[in-house]
């Protein structure tokens, strides 16, 4: 069943002309990405399908009945609403009747009123309906219905509009970004939910783990023409990388076939027969395709280093807290030359506050950050640029001067640098409050860049980025040769330039795991079932204590240390295993073997420390 028709629209600003004459379809069931680079006209579109703007050209149809809903970067929220108002202000019929049964549930002295309210859960059905939109708000951390939306962050008015559109169960989801503002655990559980649901969904997201294992078509708008193609991810990259050597292949032929043809051409009197006007005409044809090779607009990312010393940055027994919620616990931590650190953790576990006092742009309650004296730090942050009112893209480079050192001696100009990001010589004279999301990000990028740190720390570098600019800056982060810190929800990303991660699981808790996000799941998956029997046990020995208030245990810091070893010893195993596995495959160069040897005897030898003083702790749970 088609849902919607889009029909040779076209849109141009100006001069410019995003696209023209494109079609395309969403039927029942379809789950469809939209790909295309950062000012390509893809909100233009999302804008066009949900209402807010039209095509200069052609139609776009909506079948009759359906209900669609659309999530943009932009909330539509009432600001003196409540979580719960904002839920119950829809016109979904089931919605009304659990309003009113919520209502009833708040004086159940009113025992009439209470049984009109539970007769009408029944007759509708909805008790089913209740929990699951309970379930969707719990997991996406919105438990306190009575905060008024004005209170909430940007982040949770994000959630709260994507939970009311999956509450309402619409036709068709129309979704812009919607993994944005999303910790792991809620981009997880949308994945999965997605997934198993049979919704109809339209979307742009840079997230690529969740295009591959949601989407089972993507749309990409190349270059101003449209190409789809009926798989997920991977599928889309083996099938573009195809069509594009196809696409080289026939300019090619077609540029050989030019030069023969405009031979002719010269050669030709002016006087035309039938037979030469035919072959005339052919000839432009040819020449249209010769002259059609793909123009690669891509960003060129270059740095020119500061010399790295011997002392990078030191954390020395950081210690900090708002209120009673811990945020480090007496954190200490070397870095080292070259190190790639990723940073994972729930929302509110105090990723951002970690980086703001590495930065010395918040100071711990306790201890302390030494910096070494060559380093120099590349901070970028979530907020991004800040411009001043009325300054134009070119001005924002030229505060750091009007030419910049790239590697090897080069020199480059403020507005040369600028093309490099995909600024030309006209978008650099536009005001920077005019720019796109992606844009913005693009260009405050540049200006991080441009300092040329040795320890770069990135916070959400991916958001708003098209998957063309992620996949160069990639490509820059994996040559870096400078220490790398970077908190990212996108997992592909961080599986590709990190090597190792810090764990934020909240109370001051922070777990340093040996190898990048897939790693880590793997590991978490694996260690599961271990976890739900100790968490079992330890429940048994809680009622037990409980119950028998002469026994000896373990004290309130004894406690604490026994959780941190149960952690630490898992962590080992997994390092000392992962070690071993590069022996037996026969990975371990023969230069390296000694290093590799040591290093795990180092491990094993640490295993056997925690281990033993588990047994000891544990000794006296019994």
């Amino acid at each position: 069943m088609n849902y919607l028709s889009v029909e040779n629209i076209s849109k141009s600003f100006g001069e410019r002309t995003l696209f023209k004459d494109i079609s395309f379809g969403i039927n029942k069931d379809q789950k469809i990405a939209f790909i295309a680079k950062n000012g390509s006209g893809k909100t233009q579109i999302m804008r066009m399908i949900n209402g807010d703007d039209e095509p200069d050209t052609g139609q776009i149809i909506i079948r009759k009945g359906i209900k669609m809903a659309f999530l943009s970067q932009n909330n539509n929220l009432q600001d003196e609403l409540t979580i719960e108002e904002s839920i119950f202000a829809s016109d979904n019929d089931v919605l009304k009747v659990i309003e009113r049964y919520e209502k009833a549930l708040e004086n159940p002295e009113d025992e009439e009123k209470y049984q009109l309210a539970f007769d009408e859960m029944d007759r509708h059905n909805a008790w089913d309906f209740e929990t699951q939109f309970k379930q969707i708000l719990s997991k996406l951390k919105l438990e306190d219905l009575k905060l008024k939306v004005k209170s909430l962050s940007g982040g949770q008015k994000k959630r709260l509009s994507l939970a009311i559109i999956l509450i309402n169960r619409p036709d068709l989801l129309i979704l812009d970004e919607p993994t944005n503002h999303l910790d792991l655990e809620m981009i997880e559980w949308l994945e999965s939910y997605f997934a198993k649901e049979n919704i109809t969904l339209f979307m742009v997201t840079h997230d690529r783990f969740f295009l591959e294992r949601v989407c089972n078509e993507i749309i990409e708008l190349d270059n101003g023409k449209l190409y789809s193609y009926k798989g997920n991810y991977s599928y889309y990259l083996q099938k573009k990388e195809e069509r594009i050597a196809m696409e080289n292949s026939s300019i090619d032929k077609a540029q050989n076939l030019f030069v023969k043809e405009l031979a002719w051409m010269r050669r030709q009197p002016k006087a035309r027969t039938t037979k030469s006007k035919s072959r005339q005409d052919d000839f432009y044809k040819i020449k249209e395709v010769a002259e059609s090779r793909r123009k690669e607009n891509v960003v060129e990312l270059e740095i020119n280093m500061e010399r790295m010393g011997s002392k990078i940055i030191e954390l020395h027994k950081l210690f900090k807290k708002f209120k009673d919620k811990v945020i480090l616990d007496n954190f200490t931590y070397d870095f080292q030359r070259g190190e790639r650190i990723g940073i994972i953790g729930k929302n509110g576990t105090g990723k951002s506050t970690f980086l703001n006092i590495l930065t010395k742009t918040m100071v711990p309650d306790s201890g302390k950050v030494v910096i070494g004296e060559t380093i120099k730090v590349g901070y970028y942050t979530q907020s991004g640029i800040n411009p001043k009112p009325g300054q134009k893209v070119i001005d924002i480079i030229k505060e750091y001067g009007e030419y910049i050192p790239l590697t090897k001696g080069k020199i480059i100009s403020a507005s040369q640098l600028l093309e490099r990001f995909l600024f030309d010589a006209k978008k650099q004279y536009d005001f920077v409050e005019k720019l796109s999301g992606g844009e913005l990000k693009r260009l405050y990028l540049c200006t991080v860049l441009i300092q040329n740190p040795n320890f770069l720390i990135l916070d959400e570098p991916t958001n708003d980025l098209d998957i063309v600019t992620l996949n160069v800056l990639e490509s820059f982060l994996l040559d870096y040769p400078g220490c790398l810190l970077v908190v990212s929800h996108d997992r592909y990303f961080m599986d590709k330039i990190v090597d190792h991660l810090f764990i934020f699981r909240g109370e001051g808790q922070i777990e340093d795991f040996p190898g990048n996000y897939s790693d880590f799941r793997a590991y978490e998956d694996s260690v599961e079932p271990t976890k739900k029997e100790l968490n079992s046990v330890t429940t048994e020995k809680n009622s037990w204590k409980q119950n028998n208030s002469t026994a000896t245990g373990l004290n309130f810091n004894e406690q604490k240390e026994f959780n941190k070893l149960e952690r630490e010893i898992k962590d080992l195993e997994y390092e000392k295993k992962q070690i071993e596995n590069l022996f037996s495959e026969g990975k371990v160069a023969d230069t390296d073997i000694e290093t590799k040897a040591n290093e795990l005897q180092k491990v094993i030898q640490k295993l056997e420390e925690k281990e033993e003083r588990w047994f000891e702790l544990s000794s006296k749970m019994e």
